[in-house]
């Protein structure tokens, strides 16, 4: 009797801990959900919703965070997004299953874990789309063919609905201008729906590095461009290979999933074939107006496309082996924020000039420096020429090598511009040429030096 009340014990105490519940989540499923891992790990997350669907049900976002709601100089920002088109579960499912999976190693004192989110933090938003998402599960998975939901309330796609601004890149590209955060149009707010019109102001709001949205369908790792300099319909005998100027490096995020992935890397899936499990998404299909791009060009984020199944709507059975197919492969391309360069771009008074831009000699994209100073800039091993600007200062260039494993620390000092205008006129520093070493400033007890990412196990 008391071996038997042994095994249920055991059986009992396994099944409080699992980490994944194997089951799709209607809206108040999931938002009962992320208030349960928020309470089983109130301390390393925060709950917060970027605005409201056209039903009005909120766009919650769970963040895992040291310090919740706080940015943490040099420490980077990376999201998550699913459920974009509301037919397509498996993203929705697998970051529900990923959130309860981080916090409950994190209570184990896994120390890869542990130092993923004391380095990183993560924003994970399950359902941009929670009023397809509902529509397609009133349907349910047995259902033959595409299910309804795919889009929003009003009937709109959400991947077409962001501005374009593809075509003023390509124009830029060939005739000169901006080559990064390219402004939107003034009546944009008029043109997109409430859930992406509440995305891009969560894009305003936190300086995001790093990013991958979850799709279904496929089977395979889709990085920028979209668009093609072509645009044409989807074809399969007319395709149009669009490389961003951080072509080789997208390609090398898309491979860390693919190859961490359960099967992804084979190439073989769903009937279609991408080697290595990859593809630029131009030379699959021209996609106009969709959000990878806009990330990159209007943003200082790299945002690729992850389809993940060749069933939109898996049944409930399948998502065991989909979670275990997808773990590695989401713990790993959290880990690739930390690799390239970082840094404080800081005046001689340690403030943070206005509008400071960093650029990489060889590749026609630039980024810019947050609200604090901080700059983040995903990079291939390698050494690079790096210069950073701001108005009404001397721009500064440095060469820095970057490794294979933790990001390489390039800190800028700007010195005022001298004017030339009135030579007799002092300048505005005394014109001294003397420079003080700056140090990065911090708005929390914790050192900074303390807050260099290691990342884990590739």
């Amino acid at each position: 009797m008391s071996d038997l009340l042994s095994v249920f014990l055991h059986l009992l105490l396994f099944k409080l801990v699992v980490p994944v519940t194997f089951r799709h989540h209607r809206y108040d499923d999931l938002v009962r959900t992320l208030y349960k891992v928020h309470n089983q790990c109130p301390h390393i997350t925060r709950i917060y919703s970027i605005g409201r669907s056209v039903k009005g049900r909120h766009l919650y976002v769970l963040e895992f965070s040291d310090y919740p709601g706080t940015h943490e100089l040099l420490e980077p920002e990376v999201k998550y997004v699913g459920n974009m088109h509301g037919d397509e579960v498996l993203g929705r499912e697998l970051l529900l299953q990923l959130s309860e999976f981080l916090c409950e190693e994190f209570r184990n004192r896994n120390q890869r874990i542990m130092q993923l989110i004391q380095s990183t933090r993560i924003h994970i938003l399950p359902s941009m789309n929670p009023d397809g998402y509902e529509m397609a599960a009133a349907q349910g998975p047995n259902t033959s063919g595409y299910l309804i939901g795919r889009n929003n309330a009003n009937g709109v796609d959400l991947n077409r609905n962001f501005p374009d601004l593809n075509t003023y890149f390509y124009y830029n590209e060939k005739y000169g201008g901006p080559n990064h955060h390219l402004p939107l149009p003034d009546n944009w707010k008029s043109q997109v729906e409430p859930e992406t019109q509440a995305v891009i102001r969560w894009m305003h709001s936190i300086n995001f590095v790093l990013s991958a949205n979850l799709h279904g369908g496929a089977v395979v790792a889709n990085y920028p461009y979209d668009k093609s300099l072509r645009h044409r319909l989807r074809s399969s005998h007319h395709t149009t290979i669009t490389p961003t100027p951080d072509d080789k490096l997208f390609r090398k995020l898309a491979k860390v999933y693919s190859y961490a992935h359960g099967w992804m890397h084979q190439g073989w899936n769903c009937g279609d074939y991408f080697p290595d499990g990859i593809t630029n998404g131009a030379s699959w299909y021209s996609l106009s107006k969709g959000m990878q791009d806009f990330n990159y060009l209007h943003t200082n984020c790299f945002d690729i496309t992850l389809e993940l199944s060749c069933n939109k709507f898996p049944h409930q059975e399948e998502l065991e082996r989909e979670w275990l197919g997808n773990r590695e492969a989401l713990i790993q391309f959290l880990e690739q924020v930390h690799q390239g360069i970082k840094g404080m771009v800081l005046d001689d008074n340690n403030n943070n000039p206005t509008g400071a831009v960093i650029s990489v000699t060889g590749i026609n994209h630039d980024v810019t420096a947050g609200e604090h100073g901080d700059y983040f800039r995903l990079l291939l091993p390698g050494t690079y020429t790096v210069t950073a600007t701001a108005p009404g200062f001397d721009p500064e260039t440095v060469v820095a090598t970057v490794g294979p494993a933790e990001p390489t620390l390039v800190n800028f000092h700007l010195k005022r511009s001298i004017t030339q205008v009135n030579p007799g006129k002092r300048a505005p520093n005394g014109g001294q040429e003397g420079r003080v070493k700056a140090q990065p400033r911090t708005h929390r007890k914790k050192d900074i030096a303390m807050k260099q990412p290691h990342r884990g196990p590739a």
